[in-house]
């Protein structure tokens, strides 16, 4: 995915990366996490009434050098110009979300990126409940530990994977996906459905999410959490007090 605009550098400082990027495993686990730590997951625009565009060159102004954040599409979308950058294979792939009560259609993106023979799933963009790290696509049905948060990638079918992840000592499913490819414009219908319709969870209130190593801050409407070394910390916020709330802990502007 190429943006006229995107500049590697600007995205590395954006991001808080150090040192010298290489089309490697080491690289692509450091980059998702600084990205992960440094732009929030939020859908501030759709509480606004705008459908975020899906356009390259917007999602790399509005992340980079606007220092917004996003959903999946944008924050997925970015990263995969930082592959395109590096020289890394990848490609996206549709999920269908699990977390709904009803059986929904393939509204998420993910992204497989193939570095040293191996392909891994990539995700920057499902919420609160996403991986921090990629997963490597053969490490079927293990407990896969990240920071305090375990996961498990196992078949749901012949072709589909099923990620999930372990909460009070049970699977929740998060999402299935094949690796079938897509393009962002394949999104275009899904973007719509999200930023539009009464049922999605991005049109019921605001939403911010900030990974940080030993943990994560989860704003959903007046409800801010810490979730920090295991442990969660919660408040109700004022309305006159989110703006604050959103400049000094999720590093919005």
């Amino acid at each position: 995915m190429n943006a006229s605009n995107f500049d590697l550098q600007s995205y590395l400082s954006r991001i808080g990366f150090e040192g010298d990027p290489s089309p490697d495993f080491e690289t692509l686990k450091r980059m998702k996490r600084r990205q992960l730590f440094s732009v929030p997951f939020e859908n501030h625009d759709v509480q606004a009434g705008i459908v975020p565009s899906l356009a390259p060159e917007a999602m790399y102004a509005k992340i980079v050098e606007r220092r917004r954040g996003g959903y999946c599409y944008e924050v997925n979308g970015l990263f995969a110009m930082a592959l395109e950058a590096l020289g890394i294979p990848h490609r996206f792939v549709a999920a269908r979300p699990m977390t709904y009560a009803v059986r929904r259609p393939k509204t998420h993106v993910a992204i497989i990126a193939a570095v040293e023979c191996a392909e891994w799933l990539c995700d920057l963009g499902y919420g609160r409940c996403g991986i921090r790290e990629p997963i490597y696509l053969r490490w079927l049905d293990r407990e896969l530990t990240q920071d305090y948060d375990t996961f498990r990638l196992t078949m749901a079918s012949e072709r589909d994977y099923l990620l999930q992840s372990l909460v009070d000592g049970e699977w929740k499913k998060l999402y299935e996906f094949n690796l079938c490819p897509q393009e962002m414009v394949d999104f275009e219908p899904a973007n719509w459905l999200n930023a539009t319709h009464p049922d999605t969870i991005f049109t019921q209130g605001l939403i911010a999410v900030l990974q940080h190593p030993s943990g994560k801050l989860v704003l959903s409407g007046e409800r801010f959490r810490n979730f920090s070394e295991g442990r969660v910390e919660e408040k109700i916020v004022r309305p006159e007090e989110v703006e604050e709330l959103l400049k000094q802990r999720f590093l919005l502007e």
